[in-house]
């Protein structure tokens, strides 16, 4: 059974605040001493994620 894909429409200051609380998360987890492998590969999806510019037209 195919896993259902979902879209996320971000701007680029949202974009950016998420790559930097996962990044301050990663850092955290690191001082820990636990394991990271999670947190890299969502920030590796968020980063090769296409970017597509929307036109919102307000009625």
């Amino acid at each position: 059974m195919k896993e259902p894909k979902y879209h996320i429409y971000m701007t680029d200051k949202e974009r950016l605040a998420i790559i930097k609380s996962l990044i301050s998360l990663k850092n955290y987890l690191i001082s820990q001493g636990k394991y990271t492998d999670v947190v890299d590969e969502l920030i590796l999806k968020i980063l090769k994620a296409q970017q597509k510019n929307l036109k919102i037209i307000y009625k």
